[in-house]
């Protein structure tokens, strides 16, 4: 199979879920003969712009995560320095999955501000990351869907069994998560910047489906 380079967001709350439905999926696209790419955002430990995001997530350097600005400006520059390397992995594959892309920047800022996704910071995050930033564009977002509480209770439980990924301040927010939610399903119904394809993350995802569906 040649390569297509078909880049794929998985979307979602804290705790919906995004980690395993990519591992899922990269088995189940590796089983039909396709070679998947991977990469998740933030970059803990690979970028600086993305460290200094955990760090202010978790009480560091002052008041730097009550900017809105300020943090989804981190997440973008982390973005901008994995540019190369996501256009390696399309270079080299037939799927590249992201857990999490330029629609976090947008639902998160939105969320944090109470606006909606046809809002000021959702314009201002296109103008940095697509226009400016020139960032690879996705060919599909694929938003894993969960009720906020359901998504509260996956990252408690997933904190309780990893010690090093302890909620943050947006993680342990209920209110945020709950405005992001609508702020998604917004973004989702725009087509905001690729199509969008809704999956149940409750349910559960039909994997042999979506991966042939994400080939064809």
């Amino acid at each position: 199979m040649s390569p297509v380079g078909r880049l794929v967001v998985i979307e979602g709350l804290d705790g919906a879920g995004k980690r395993t439905l990519a591992d899922g999926l990269t088995a189940e696209l590796e089983r039909g003969g396709a070679r998947v790419g991977s990469l998740a955002f933030p970059r803990y430990g690979r970028s600086i712009h993305a460290d200094l995001v955990r760090e202010a997530l978790h009480r560091g350097h002052g008041d730097l995560a009550d900017s809105v600005y300020g943090m989804a400006l981190l997440y973008a520059l982390d973005r901008r320095g994995a540019a190369d390397e996501i256009r390696a992995l399309l270079a080299d594959n037939d799927v590249v999955l992201l857990d999490r892309y330029v629609a976090s920047n947008a639902a998160y800022a939105a969320a944090r501000l109470s606006e909606n996704a046809d809002g000021d910071v959702v314009r201002w995050v296109w103008g940095l990351e697509v226009d400016r930033f020139a960032l690879p564009r996705p060919d599909a977002h694929l938003l894993l869907r969960v009720s906020p509480e359901v998504a509260a209770e996956r990252a408690v439980r997933r904190a309780a069994a990893d010690s090093a990924r302890a909620r943050d301040a947006f993680e342990s927010d209920d209110a945020l998560q709950q405005r992001c939610a609508a702020v998604y399903d917004e973004l989702a119904a725009a087509g905001w910047l690729a199509p969008w394809h809704v999956l149940d993350g409750v349910a559960g995802v039909d994997l042999p489906t979506l991966a042939k569906s994400l080939l064809s």
